[in-house]
This record gives structure tokens, C-alpha cells and sequence, in this order.
């Protein structure tokens, strides 16, 4: 995960006596978010994507995410002139905004380097949230505690800065997962339902698959005009969406978003996540209500759905 730049390091750095190390490490961080954007900034792959990087200068690719217990990640942290660094993390446990346990295998050209335990323990009141990561290590070819402590540390680090910056609306639908999706996911319906009370939506081109994209206006009651651009990056058919929000077509991006779909006793569990930019544009979309106004949004979803 995030320590793979400072495991390339201690990979790099340290000596091979072959013999087995072990550690056990405690990472802390207060963070001013809910606990609920905080968990979701944790676990929902589209925000680990934003923070998993420990530095600018690593390039973190994700080949596969599939956040549930048995589910498995796989990543390749990319540094110019160094190997690939191979991180598999697979969920063992995940209970909502309480826990999560996850075991992470680190790799470099075929060799492992790594193997650790990671629990991340979650706490919070009102505003406000604290994560506790506890990783019990076992270095393989090479002593890793060092590279696990400076990656894990900027990881955290930046998880904060992303989890302080996101909003989280969730919604339970009354109806199958199927039929939700259905109607988010489908170029004729989609216009007719997004956007707030009142909005109507005017749609130039609208192309719903990864790598697909959505330019449109929302059309606010008193006429005025707002240009999106959305770019569709991730899409898994029931289980979940990731894109960039953009202002106009081909305009600057100012968020990334994410819906996941969870079935829950017929009915079905919407998330929206929006991780932006800025510390600025998260502050102005706050102040100007966003947060209503998206739940407005999945509330005519649901009476859309209720309408078929």
C-alpha cells in the first residue's frame, strides 16, 4: 500500500543476513472528518487511489480493488529507474466504521520482501474521527520496519489531508440493486433524474463505460446554466462507479467521485463519495449547500426508481 516508496528504499539499503525480522508498529492520526468519510476514504478504491502515493514522485497503478472480506487489491508502486514494487492486501475483516484487517504481501521482481497483519481501528465524534494502524511485520529478503514506518507515516498523512476534503451522502433505496443500477447507469435515464430539486439536465454527449464520458448543463430553476464534464474511469456492473468531475467540457477538474451499490435486505445502499481538489473548493461546495443537494439528487433517485 502507501509504504511502497520507503520499502523500495529499505529494499534497496539494507543488508540480506537471512535471517527473519519482526515488528510490531503503531500509527495514530486525529482527523477533522466524520468517522463515516473517514472509513470510506479508507476503503472505497477510488479514494485509496488519490492518497496511496507517498510522494509526488511515485506513481501508484492499481490492477485490481475489490474492497470486501475475501476481496483482494493489487497495486505496482512505480518509481522512474527503480523496479516495481508489488503490494497485495487482501480484506479479512471489515466492520463499518469499527475495523478493518487486512494481511499485505510486498514484492519486488519476483522476491518477497515483506508479509504483515494490518488492523485499523476507528473512533469518532461528531466532526472529528481517529485511526489507530497497527501492522505486525515479518521481513522476508530484507529488514522492511524502516520503509514500513517512513511509507505508512506520509500514507497517513496524506489519508488525512483527502479524508478532510471528501463528502459522503448515502442513501437505502427500496429496491433490488439491479433496478437501481439500471437507472443510473443507462444514457436515457440518467438525465431525466440527476441533480437537485428543480434542476433539469441538458445532455451534449453521454457515453456510460470506463473511459467513457458525460457532457452536460444542469439547468438551475431560474435558468442559470452550469456546464459538467464528468469522465467515467471505473465502471464494475452493481458494485460501483469512479470519475472525475470536471467544470465544462475539458474543464479543470475540481473532484473525484465514486457510487458504490450494496444490497441490503432487498433494498439497496447508495454511496456517493466526493474527494475534491482542494481544501478551498471542498469549503465553497460546503457553503453552498452541496451536501442537501446531492441527497435532494438521490432522493429523486429513489422516486424514480419507485415510478417504473
Amino acid at each position: 500500500m502507501t509504504q511502497n516508496l520507503a520499502a523500495n528504499s529499505a529494499i534497496r539499503a539494507a543488508p540480506d543476513d537471512g535471517k527473519g525480522r519482526f515488528a510490531t508498529l503503531t500509527f495514530e492520526r486525529d482527523m477533522a472528518a466524520p468517522l463515516a468519510v473517514l472509513w470510506e476514504a479508507w476503503t472505497a478504491p477510488a479514494a485509496r487511489a488519490i492518497w496511496a502515493a507517498p510522494s509526488p514522485s511515485v506513481a501508484v497503478e492499481f490492477l485490481e480493488a475489490d474492497t470486501r472480506v475475501g476481496g483482494r487489491e493489487v497495486s505496482l508502486c512505480k518509481v522512474e529507474g527503480q523496479p516495481d514494487i508489488r503490494c497485495e492486501c487482501g480484506w479479512l475483516a471489515l466492520q463499518p466504521a469499527v475495523c478493518s484487517v487486512n494481511y499485505e504481501v510486498i514484492s519486488s521482481e519476483g522476491v518477497t520482501q515483506s508479509a504483515a497483519l494490518v488492523t485499523a481501528d476507528f473512533k469518532g465524534a461528531d466532526e472529528r474521527s481517529r485511526l489507530v494502524v497497527t501492522v505486525q511485520l515479518s521481513s522476508l529478503a530484507e529488514d522492511m520496519e524502516a520503509g514500513y514506518r517512513e511509507g505508512f507515516s506520509a500514507g497517513l498523512d496524506n489519508l488525512a489531508g483527502t479524508a478532510e476534503r471528501t463528502m459522503v451522502l448515502q442513501r437505502v433505496i427500496q429496491a433490488p440493486r439491479s433496478i437501481v443500477w439500471g437507472a443510473w447507469m443507462n444514457a436515457e435515464t440518467l438525465p431525466q433524474w440527476w441533480g437537485p430539486e428543480g434542476f433539469s439536465c441538458r445532455t451534449k454527449r453521454i457515453d456510460l463505460r470506463t473511459g467513457g464520458e458525460w457532457v452536460f448543463d444542469m439547468i438551475a430553476p431560474d435558468g442559470t446554466v452550469f456546464p459538467n464534464h464528468h469522465l467515467y474511469n471505473e465502471v464494475r456492473p452493481e458494485e460501483r462507479i469512479g470519475y472525475t468531475l470536471h467544470w465544462g467540457e475539458n474543464g479543470p477538474k475540481h473532484a473525484d467521485a465514486w457510487v458504490s451499490f450494496e444490497d441490503q435486505d432487498g433494498a439497496t445502499k447508495v454511496t456517493l463519495g466526493m474527494a475534491f481538489s482542494t481544501a478551498a473548493e471542498f469549503q465553497e461546495a460546503k457553503g453552498f449547500g452541496a451536501e442537501e443537494l446531492g441527497l435532494q439528487t438521490l432522493g429523486k433517485l429513489e422516486r424514480f426508481v419507485a415510478s417504473r
